[in-house]
């Protein structure tokens, strides 16, 4: 998802519009997240962008986003901008070895 968000609506307080913003995220994400994976992979990763345009995005985690866009908000912005792309991802094997003294804490 590429998309430019309106922070204010003129029949809607700018808290409701930030929610509206919200939900609409987090249904992506939930419905990406349903998608069938691809061979090999384990689970679905996302690289996320937001900034007030696409080229001022920074690169941020989904839990992020929210705080993201209430930060841009504040600082009245007319909008934001949010990419969201789903990629497979791998789980990555921890190394099992013996226990150490230097390992207690």
């Amino acid at each position: 998802m590429k998309k430019t968000f309106p922070l204010h609506l003129p029949d809607k307080k700018d808290a409701r519009v930030i929610e509206s913003i919200q939900v609409t995220i987090n249904k992506y994400v939930k419905r990406e997240r349903r998608k069938t994976l691809p061979e090999g992979a384990d689970f679905w990763e996302f690289q996320c962008k937001v900034g007030t345009n696409p080229d001022a995005a920074v690169g941020r985690k989904v839990a992020e986003i929210a705080k993201a866009i209430e930060a841009i908000a504040q600082a009245e912005h007319p909008e934001v901008y949010v990419e969201i792309l789903a990629v497979p991802g791998h789980r990555v094997k921890r190394a099992t070895g013996e226990f150490s003294e230097s390992d207690e804490s």
